[in-house]
């Protein structure tokens, strides 16, 4: 089934009752950031054809480059193209930035760390294009390493394996401090910070260099399994932490409609740096994200999201909530169909 939905550069406000596939629209455009959308869900559930149908997601952007995802039925692999040439997925990152917050956000601060990481890392690639395929490559080389010593493999092998993820673990932290670091220049009622072994030897003025040796030297000495499994501290244990500035609180002890307006700041906040270093605008997209939000906050996040220089896909049950977006494009949707499109006055 296609679906067509122009806007120009507007924002676009999707109407509709529960389960009238709102968050579907949401999901189609964060699978354009070359991940596994913002559900995370199995590709084969996304098509809801047990796996037998398929689906694609295709943008033209504002500088006419095109980018699609597709998925095909049966095939556990997504394919990316760009301007109609295939292209590895984490190439999408160059040309479109896509941030979003759900439901499933709403417990970040008090989850747990490998769901921040996720989060901060998901932020971080829109700043660095480079950063989800070093994750990426960590995850890999730590399960090869694994698998190496439950194999009993030689010196050797296991010497090239920790030279790379030394390698690669110190990129990871250095890009994930710079992130928090810039990030906080257009931060005022929040401050992110992260923590974690390699990360706390950059901050305290280490160069990469030795952060990288002293993290090698480590991993030569802890080439053992504990209960068959791996026991390692690096950049893949590392976690973030949220200041709540005008509370004087850890994010994680603020109430849920505090830790939503920080959530949003933190978006807000991302779309401002990335459009800063690159020029770029972002898409964001907010799946019920002001539910909890009273009329001033919302009125204060729909201004502000007016001054970032980003466009904005959100979805709500009431349009009147909404009234303070600027420019946009209301959607009414009903049982999957785009009914009608109205454009704000």
């Amino acid at each position: 089934m296609c679906r067509v939905l122009t806007h120009g550069r507007r924002n676009v406000i999707i109407i509709g009752p529960n389960g009238a596939g709102k968050t579907a629209i949401l999901e189609a455009l964060s699978m354009l950031a070359g991940e596994r959308g913002m559900r995370g869900a199995q590709m084969c559930d996304i098509a809801r054809f047990d796996g037998a149908g398929g689906f694609c997601a295709h943008a033209e952007l504002d500088d006419a480059t095109e980018v699609s995802v597709q998925f095909i039925g049966g095939d556990t692999n997504r394919r990316a193209k760009i301007d109609g040439e295939n292209a590895p997925l984490s190439d999408l990152a160059k040309h479109i930035r896509i941030v979003w917050l759900t439901p499933r956000e709403d417990r970040l601060f008090i989850d747990s760390a490998s769901d921040r990481r996720a989060f901060f890392d998901r932020l971080a690639t829109s700043f660095d294009a480079s950063h989800a395929g070093r994750s990426a490559k960590l995850s890999k080389l730590l399960s090869e390493r694994a698998y190496a010593l439950k194999t009993g493999a030689d010196t050797h092998w296991l010497n090239a394996l920790d030279e790379q993820i030394a390698g690669v673990a110190v990129a990871i932290a250095a890009s994930r401090i710079q992130y928090a670091g810039e990030s906080n220049y257009f931060l005022k009622r929040c401050a992110v910070s992260v923590s974690g072994w390699i990360e706390k030897m950059l901050i305290a003025g280490n160069s990469a260099g030795d952060a990288e040796r002293a993290y090698l030297e480590y991993l030569k000495n802890n080439r053992v399994l504990i209960g068959d499994k791996m026991v390692l501290d690096g950049a893949h244990k590392s976690d973030f932490a949220v200041f709540n500035n005008e509370l004087k609180l850890p994010a994680h002890l603020t109430s849920t409609g505090q830790q939503k307006t920080v959530l949003i700041d933190l978006i807000l906040a991302h779309a401002k740096l990335v459009h800063a270093k690159t020029g770029k605008r972002v898409i964001i997209l907010l799946d019920e994200a002001v539910a909890h939000l009273d009329s001033n906050a919302r009125a204060r996040v729909f201004q502000e999201l007016a001054s970032a220089d980003a466009q904005v896909w959100a979805t709500g049950l009431d349009k009147n909530i909404f009234a303070d977006i600027a420019d946009a494009v209301f959607v009414t949707c009903q049982d999957g169909e785009i009914n009608n499109i109205v454009c704000a006055e």
